[in-house]
This record gives structure tokens, C-alpha cells and sequence, in this order.
């Protein structure tokens, strides 16, 4: 395994990482939140992925990618659901109670769903249903979760450069840990870990720090919608890496998945 095909994925999408929050702070809710949920990270992820993985590994932990992503939906919601209903503990009282839960949650049904692919495969299942599959319940459930979302004001003091640097380093090594499991074998727990929710974790702690609950709680809705073009990129990916090369293949997948999803998503929430 060459320590270069992780740490440079891992050290771009860190990088990339620390500018999603500032957008969401900047333009609110639901602009950012749609910027915020681009592909971004997994752009170096799938990259790094393939470099270490053959073209049918490799289409399998892309096909694992929208799994993960729809329990990144799941793990977005709790941000809403959990905050009402908890005590009033004090700000960072109720941000560590919903930040636990979420976490708890993730790990549980992240951790089952690579057992289950597994189990899937075995059995002779096609990944590529799953696959598809989950990426149309994400596009469906972020619809309903923008029907009924609440405002989603921008913020109005700046997130701290500390919080920033700790968003940009917890993704960074979410996705250089991804891109060490695939040069391990583990094709589909890597597809699974490269799309940990490092940015949407430390976007809700860091925006709920600096600008309260209500900016955080406003781009759940928009973030969920648009987390489905991670999910898409992932699934055009798994053809276009192989077929065209690191370079022209992830650019191809990428304005699938933006014209695909982000931009029709935004001109909807703008309506």
C-alpha cells in the first residue's frame, strides 16, 4: 500500500471539507446545504479506492456507497428529531446528547450494513440493486424532509478557525482510513467509510457552537436532498473510473451527479 494513495485523497477532501461550512454559514440553510452535500470528499475517496481495488471489487464498494449515504440521511434526521425532544440541558449539553446519538446510530447501522452486503453477495445477490436501490429512497426521503423543513437562516457570527481545522482533519482521516481498508480487501467497508459523516458531523457541531440550533437544524432538509448526488456520483463512478481514467472518469461521474441531482434539487427548493 502506498502512503501516497491515502494521504492525498485524504489530505484533498480535508481541504475540501473546511470550505462546506463556511457556505452553509454564508448563504444559509438551504443554498449551503445543497453546496455542502456536492460531491465532494468522495471524489479523492473513489479515486484512491480504485487505484487499490480491481474494476469488480471496485464496482462493488461504489455500489455500498449509497448504503452508507441513506444512513447519512438517517444520522442528518436525528439532528432534527433529537433537539425538541431532549431536556433543557444547556446548549452543550443538548449538542452532545444529539451528536452521541447520531454517532451511536451510525455505527450500528453502518456496521450491519456491510454484514448484510456481505451475506448478499454470497448469496449471489447483484450489489448494483442496492445500489440503485437506497440512491431513489435518499432522493424520495430528502423531497419529504424539505416539504416540512424548518427555516433555514444563514449565520451571523463567523465559525472559528479551530472548529474549521478540526472539520477538515476528522474528514481527512475518515477518508484516508477508507482508502486504507480497500488496499486491505475490504472493498465494501471501505465504501461504507468513505462517506462517514465527517462533514455533516462537524458542520452541525461547528455551526450549532457559533450560530445556535436553528442554522444546523435548517440545512438538514436541503443536506439530506442533497447528499443523493454522493450517492449518484458513486454509482456513475463505478463505470466511468474504469473506463476513462482517474482524472476524465471522476469529472464525467461528477456532472452526472451535479446536473443530475444538485442543480434540479436546487431550482426546486428555490421555487
Amino acid at each position: 500500500m502506498s502512503v501516497a494513495a491515502v494521504l492525498v485523497p485524504a489530505l484533498f477532501a480535508g481541504l475540501v471539507a473546511i470550505g462546506v461550512t463556511v457556505a452553509i454559514e454564508r448563504w444559509g440553510g438551504v443554498v449551503g446545504g445543497l453546496v455542502g452535500s456536492l460531491p465532494t470528499t468522495i471524489v479523492p475517496a473513489a479515486a484512491g479506492i480504485s487505484v487499490q481495488l480491481p474494476p469488480e471489487a471496485f464496482a462493488d464498494a461504489m455500489y455500498a456507497v449509497p448504503v452508507g449515504m441513506l444512513i447519512d440521511v438517517g444520522f442528518l434526521y436525528l439532528w432534527r428529531w433529537v433537539p425538541p425532544r431532549l431536556p433543557a440541558w444547556g446548549a452543550r449539553g443538548r449538542l452532545a446528547a444529539t451528536g452521541g446519538l447520531a454517532l451511536a446510530a451510525w455505527g450500528l447501522l453502518a456496521g450491519g450494513a456491510v454484514v448484510g452486503m456481505g451475506a448478499a453477495r454470497t448469496a449471489g445477490a447483484p450489489l448494483v440493486v442496492a445500489g440503485v436501490g437506497t440512491a431513489a429512497i435518499m432522493i424520495v426521503v430528502g423531497v419529504l424532509a424539505c416539504l416540512n423543513r424548518p427555516p433555514a437562516p444563514g449565520g451571523s457570527r463567523p465559525v472559528g478557525m479551530t472548529t474549521l481545522l478540526a472539520r477538515g482533519v476528522l474528514a481527512a482521516m475518515a477518508i484516508g482510513a477508507a482508502v486504507a481498508i480497500a488496499a486491505l480487501g475490504g472493498d465494501l467497508a471501505a465504501g461504507v467509510a468513505s462517506v462517514f459523516p465527517a462533514i455533516f458531523l462537524t458542520t452541525m457541531v461547528s455551526l450549532w457552537l457559533s450560530q445556535g440550533e436553528a442554522v444546523p437544524s435548517g440545512a438538514v432538509g436541503p443536506m439530506m436532498l442533497g447528499a443523493s448526488s454522493v450517492a449518484v456520483y458513486a454509482l456513475i463512478a463505478s463505470a466511468t473510473l474504469p473506463a476513462l481514467g482517474l482524472i476524465a472518469g471522476s469529472a464525467a461521474a461528477w456532472v452526472g451527479a451535479a446536473g443530475g441531482v444538485t442543480i434540479p434539487a436546487w431550482l426546486w427548493m428555490r421555487r
